[in-house]
């Protein structure tokens, strides 16, 4: 097994999974940040679940090479448990925003305005 490759696969990894938690539940806060329109925000979102799909791709097949090729002396030192720890708790945190974002109450939503009603600013 390559360490080497193997941790960096999964660092590939670590970074889709940091982008997703992004992009799916800070989206509407990273679009006030940048001023971004809803249009570019979508465009953003997209683009993101894309590059995130194609990085932690890369990083699973990178992984996966690793674990077939044969040692090489230099990664003896090559510690893989961190990277590992650190995956284990992204996974954790998105599932832990994932039931909180489902529990909690919707904060932006609108009543329609009936005919005949009057708006107060």
């Amino acid at each position: 097994m390559r360490k080497r490759t193997v941790r960096n696969g999964m660092r590939l990894v670590m970074a889709a999974l940091i982008l997703i938690i992004l992009l799916s539940f800070y989206n509407g806060d990273l679009s006030e940040f940048f001023v971004l329109s809803h249009s570019a925000e979508n465009r953003v979102y997209s683009l993101g679940i894309f590059w995130a799909t194609a990085i932690g791709s890369y990083g699973v097949v990178m992984a996966a090479f690793g674990f077939v090729l044969s040692a090489k002396k230099q990664d003896e030192s090559v510690r893989v448990m961190p990277t590992f720890l650190i995956i284990s708790v992204l996974v954790a945190l998105f599932f832990y925003l994932l039931s909180a974002s489902i529990n909690a109450p919707k904060m932006h939503e609108q009543k329609r305005v009936r005919p005949g009603e009057t708006i107060t600013i």
